[in-house]
């Protein structure tokens, strides 16, 4: 199993998350730590390598 610092990501959670508001697929935008839903429209944070899926703390996107 490989150990996954603190502050990165694993990507493998994509696999098991979708968009809280529209239950679509998400990516992973690595440059600015989010997760991006673009049927939602809304990137959601990621902090200390923990995905924020609250559509409350979610940045609207456009």
């Amino acid at each position: 199993m490989t150990e996954v610092s603190p502050a990165q990501f694993d990507r493998r959670m994509l696999e098991a998350l979708v968009c809280p508001r529209t239950q679509g697929t998400l990516r992973y935008d690595a440059e600015n730590q989010e997760l991006i839903s673009d049927q939602g429209q809304l990137a959601f944070p990621i902090r200390d390598g923990i995905p924020i899926m609250l559509i409350s703390v979610a940045r609207p996107l456009g």
